[in-house]
Parts: C-alpha cells; sequence; structure tokens
C-alpha cells in the first residue's frame, strides 16, 4: 500500500480526524493574534526555548525556566535541547529532503557532552530493536517523510514522533531527536510554518498520559495508535495556548 494510503487510513481511525481538527483551530487561532504582526520573531523564539526546557525535562534533565533563559542550565541534555532548538529554522528547510541527514545532525546537536564523539550522529550498532530492523525502518520513516500525502501534518508528525521513540535509532538522547522531528515535520507540513507553536510544552505538562499514551503505541493496535496522536494533537493544542497566553502578555505589555 502507498505510503499516503497508509497515512489516510491512520487518519481515519477513531478520534484522530478530530483531534487533528481541534489542533489546527488552536494553531489558527494562534496565528492570527494581533502580536504576531510586530512579534512573531519573539514568540517563535520563546517558544523553541519552552520547548527545550521541556523536552531535556522529559529526558530526566529538569530546570527552571528563568535558569534556562539566563543560561545557567547547564545539565548536557538542557544544553543539547537548547542546541537543536537553535537550528530549527536551517533544519526545517532540509528535512523534507534529506530526513537521515537531519537525524544524524539533531543527534550530533542534542548528544555533545552525553557520548563520545565518534558516536554523535552514527546509528547504535547493537540493542533492542536490532540495528538491521532500525535501520529498515529508518528507511520506511524516510520514504514516509518524502513522499507527497494528504494525511493531516499531525498525523504525520506524530507517527514519526513514535517510531523515533520505539527505535532509538542512536542509544542517547532519542527523546530529543523524536520531538524534535515532530517539530520540524509540522512545520514542514504547514501546520506551523513559523515555529510558534511548542508541543514539547505540551508533552511536559501531560507527561504521565505522554508516558501511556507511548506505550499504547507501542502495542501497535488501531486503538493504540489512535490514543497516541490524540494525545500528540492535544499537546499541539497545549503549546498553541502557551504561545498564545504569551502573546497576550505581551500586548499587555
Amino acid at each position: 500500500m502507498p505510503v499516503d494510503d497508509a497515512l489516510l487510513q491512520v487518519s481515519l481511525l477513531p478520534g484522530v480526524e478530530e483531534a487533528c481538527d481541534a489542533a489546527r483551530k488552536a494553531v489558527d487561532r494562534l496565528r492570527g493574534h494581533r502580536m504576531l504582526r510586530r512579534k512573531s520573531t519573539e514568540v517563535s523564539t520563546e517558544s523553541l526555548l519552552r520547548g527545550a526546557r521541556a523536552s531535556a525535562a522529559l529526558e530526566g534533565a529538569e530546570a527552571h525556566l528563568e535558569e534556562v533563559r539566563a543560561g545557567h542550565a547547564d545539565h548536557p541534555l538542557v544544553q543539547g535541547a537548547l542546541r537543536i532548538s537553535g537550528e530549527m529554522g536551517p533544519l526545517a528547510m532540509t528535512w523534507h529532503a534529506a530526513p537521515r541527514q537531519v537525524l544524524a545532525r539533531l543527534h550530533v546537536l542534542g548528544a555533545r557532552d552525553v557520548v563520545s564523539s565518534e558516536l554523535l550522529g552514527r546509528p547504535r550498532d547493537s540493542g533492542t530493536p536490532s540495528p538491521e530492523e532500525v535501520a529498515a525502518r529508518l528507511d520506511g520513516l524516510s520514504s514516509l517523510l518524502t513522499t507527497p500525502s494528504k494525511a493531516p501534518a499531525l498525523v504525520v508528525a506524530a507517527i514519526v514522533h513514535g517510531e523515533l521513540l520505539a527505535l532509538k535509532p542512536f542509544g542517547s538522547a532519542d527523546g530529543l531527536v523524536a520531538r524534535a522531528a515532530e517539530r520540524l515535520t509540522l512545520i514542514d507540513r504547514g501546520l506551523d510554518p513559523k515555529t510558534l507553536v511548542s508541543p514539547e510544552v505540551g508533552h511536559f505538562e501531560q507527561a504521565e498520559e505522554y508516558r501511556e499514551a507511548f506505550e499504547a503505541y507501542l502495542t501497535g493496535t488501531a486503538e493504540g495508535v489512535a490514543r497516541w496522536i490524540r494525545h500528540c494533537a492535544e499537546a499541539v493544542i497545549t503549546g498553541a495556548r502557551d504561545s498564545q497566553a504569551l502573546c497576550e502578555a505581551m500586548q499587555r505589555g
């Protein structure tokens, strides 16, 4: 079955279409905020900062937002998440054409000071799933990302995120890579082209559901996959609301 047909079938799972519609409406509501006419860059920068902090926290590297903003959070995974956020724009430009190359770059950025330099950007050579299975499924993921699809951006992003979490392709900083890949897909597929929404914040604020929904995804059942996508949609809604609140705070001065 063609990749796009498969994704369209996924988008028909129970509650998925409604969840995608709700997420798009939340993002559209944010994009219509008057502050973005003058402060779009500032909101994007803050969203990326908050996303980095949340993604690192989900890996067990928690830090206060003000510490991160001031540059005082020195945990290597926090620093790795910030490096990823700093290159999100350039990486988004090549994500569609060369996803394997971008994944390697994400790992180089995220895992620096976590593993030795010769392991950066290189797929792991042991562990479960096997390196052979990882390679095959990454090939499938690359095909998914480079093949046109009519499936909602959120469905594609959720599948990319879930697959990378499941594969653990590098053996370190894989969560940072997976969440960045989700965000890059949302940018590339047009749901959030200006990088205003931080789904990582949503995943972090709903951390228990994030873990449980991922466990459901790993079952491979229709119900499990649908639950995962619905969670990812709720994370986008939460991220959009967070940026909406930031816009309103800016408006109040």
